[in-house]
């Protein structure tokens, strides 16, 4: 397919997702370099062995896989024309992001009971390294609620429809990234950590 052709809507839609892909891409990278260097200096003397993930990150887990899947059913609805029921599946998202993003707080909490803190002198590399996973990949989440906030604001100014869901598709895919993102941060710091 020649990515010239078509109408001005059409190829400005392109270039729209490319973008993101690009953005996504480089959020790979970036992340691809964190958990590299994770790897290599667990071979320090003072990396902590045997540390296991506090029990909200694994909830938080699963809140985000579902917020994945009810994003989901978000769009189905969406090509399907029933509006109020896009509507109830966007914000039980929109609720299980902010649900994901209490987990991990928690989560933090869990780890400062041990005794660890990000800095200081009650921190270790291996507990920066996690913190800085962690709270880059929260930041990210939070780029997304902004994204579903614009989704569901333009839902309500009915903007989207079974043939017009750019934008719509645009923050799904956002979405399903930082959800799958997770999932390999969490089974990463799980069974290399």
């Amino acid at each position: 397919m020649d990515l010239t052709q078509g109408t001005f809507e059409e190829k400005n839609n392109r270039a729209k997702k490319m973008m993101l892909w690009f953005g996504i891409i480089s959020l790979v990278m970036s992340f691809a370099g964190w958990t590299s260097a994770f790897v290599v200096s667990s071979s320090r003397p003072d990396w902590l062995k045997d540390f296991v993930l506090p029990n909200a990150f694994i909830i938080s887990t699963f809140v985000i896989f579902l917020s994945s899947i009810t994003f989901m059913l978000a769009k189905k609805a969406l090509k399907a024309n029933h509006r109020k029921v896009v509507a109830l599946w966007l914000i039980a998202t929109l609720i299980l992001g902010l649900v994901f993003i209490y987990n991990q707080f928690l989560g933090f909490q869990q780890i400062i009971d041990l005794g660890y803190n990000f800095t200081g002198p009650t921190s270790n590399v291996t507990m920066s390294y996690i913190y800085l996973i962690a709270v880059v990949h929260i930041l990210h989440v939070v780029v997304g609620l902004i994204c579903l906030l614009v989704v569901i604001y333009n839902h309500f100014k009915q903007k989207y429809g079974p043939s017009k869901m750019l934008g719509f598709e645009l923050a799904a895919t956002f979405w399903h990234f930082i959800d799958i993102l997770w999932v390999y941060l969490f089974l990463f710091l799980y069974f290399v950590g």
